[in-house]
């Protein structure tokens, strides 16, 4: 049955959206691959990934007009993205403003390095250092 299944999209609601995709696109390297406005529901919906949604899994920002912010919960852990130097990331994000409130090292009982990256709603991003091969 599982053969015929697709992970398609994590979604996140965001308290300003222009912000949020600013994040994604400018510091994380995703595009915006579309935005729907609903009127008549008082939302917005923001795609975007690092490649078309048909072959891809993408990320689904929510915008409710009106709401600027949510308690994001204790169930939620973190997204996850793989990068090729994870310290030259960091340097990057932090120099744009980003927090990390983990920095670049290996994971507990490990090898593989990890940090962590705050979107600006707070949502956690696990950056995993994938050297090129």
């Amino acid at each position: 049955m599982s053969e015929n299944f697709s992970y398609l999209h994590t979604m996140l609601r965001v308290g300003n959206l222009d912000a949020s995709v600013n994040f994604y696109t400018s510091l994380l390297g995703m595009r915006e691959l579309r935005r729907t406005e609903v009127p008549e529901g008082k939302y917005t919906l923001a795609f975007l990934g690092y490649g078309d949604e048909k072959t891809h899994t993408v990320l689904e920002l929510t915008y409710n007009w009106g709401v600027s912010s949510y308690e994001l919960g204790t169930a939620f852990g973190h997204l996850a993205i793989g990068v090729p130097d994870i310290y030259a990331t960091c340097d990057k994000l932090r120099a744009a403003g980003a927090k990390i409130p983990r920095e670049p090292g290996p994971v507990k009982f490990g090898t593989t390095i990890i940090a962590f990256v705050e979107d600006p709603d707070g949502y956690k991003i696990e950056l995993i250092e994938r050297k090129p091969k």
